[in-house]
């Protein structure tokens, strides 16, 4: 038994990788979001979602069209990411912006509101959805040159569409490192991350900093959406709920506000989340199967916050006086 468990380590790696590179990019959304505003936008998920739904839309109307699933892809992604991420700039001009601006001290609206935005968004989705094509289960259509198999080293096999995630994935979060440390509006980001005020007196605008901030982070959400669907075919309008709950811990577990920490939480948790999945099952003679997956993203989170809750690259903060 141990040398089957040994043999089967490489390939249940590999899948908790491709889980959480799709982590990553929602937990890259909650970390500049909570970076900038230090506001946990619960409706993130809701954004990813609607980016997942963008994604079966393009390959709906577009799919006769291209006969190459690589361009499908590619132009699913893209709509995708525009839709995802001027969704995302929309619900901070209308319901987070008038919060800020009329300077409530309580942190509970912001956080009660993106909870209404979030609901509102699963059932706006399910009524288009409902009323425009009938159903609101929708499926990633399955072709052949995406579903093909390499053979790799150790036993592991890898499908293309797999490949194409990795690649989407990692291309995105590279190139968003390189933006926030290396362009005019990263450095605009990262100062009104530091201290919004003084950034004003500076000459920044900080409404339109903020305003990008969730045009990238929801353009990123909208990408991990295809590339979920990509992956596990099947969505609907609530679809985001565990994922996001599970990139809202990654982003927590790597430093909430920290991009290279929602980078790392993500790849973490999902490979933990894959590995006890998997493990539990064969470690409790079959009582603990992967349907109790789901609860490592909350047993994580819980010992995080006790042992280390400034999270795995993140800083202890003093408050402020």
């Amino acid at each position: 038994m141990s040398n089957a468990l040994i043999t089967l380590l490489p390939s249940v790696v590999l899948e908790g990788l491709l889980l959480g590179c799709v982590y990553a990019m929602i937990a890259l959304g909650y970390t500049m979001v909570y970076g900038v505003l230090g506001l946990i936008n619960f409706a993130h998920a809701e954004v990813f979602m609607v980016g997942a739904v963008a994604g079966v839309e393009v390959y709906r109307y577009l799919g006769p069209l291209v006969d190459n699933p690589y361009v499908l892809a590619l132009a699913a992604v893209i709509i995708a990411a525009g839709v995802s991420g001027a969704l995302a700039m929309a619900i901070e001009r209308l319901a987070y912006r008038p919060i800020r601006r009329h300077g409530s001290s309580n942190r509970l609206v912001p956080l009660i509101t993106a909870i209404g935005v979030s609901f509102f968004l699963q059932d706006l989705v399910r009524l288009i959805e409902g009323l425009w094509h009938g159903e609101f289960y929708m499926n990633y259509p399955a072709s052949d040159p995406m579903e093909y198999l390499h053979e790799l080293p150790f036993g592991m096999t890898i499908q293309n569409k797999s490949i194409l995630v990795m690649v989407v994935a990692v291309s995105m979060m590279v190139g968003l490192d390189r933006l926030v440390r290396r362009t005019r509006l990263g450095r605009a980001i990262r100062a009104v991350a530091q201290d919004l005020p003084t950034a004003s007196l500076m000459g920044i605008d900080p409404d339109r900093v903020i305003s990008r901030t969730f045009l990238i982070g929801g353009a990123l959400g909208g990408v991990a959406g295809v590339l979920f669907g990509l992956l596990y075919s099947q969505i609907n309008p609530f679809v985001g709920f565990v994922p996001g709950v599970k990139a809202f811990t990654a982003a927590v577990l790597g430093g909430i506000g920290n991009i290279h920490g929602a980078m790392l939480g993500g790849l973490v948790l999902g490979t933990l989340e894959t590995l006890g999945g998997t493990y539990l099952f064969f470690l409790t003679d079959g009582a603990i199967g992967n349907e109790y997956k789901d609860v490592f993203a909350f047993v994580i989170l819980v010992l995080l916050l006790l042992f280390r809750p400034q999270g795995l690259l993140g800083r202890a903060q003093g408050e402020k006086v």
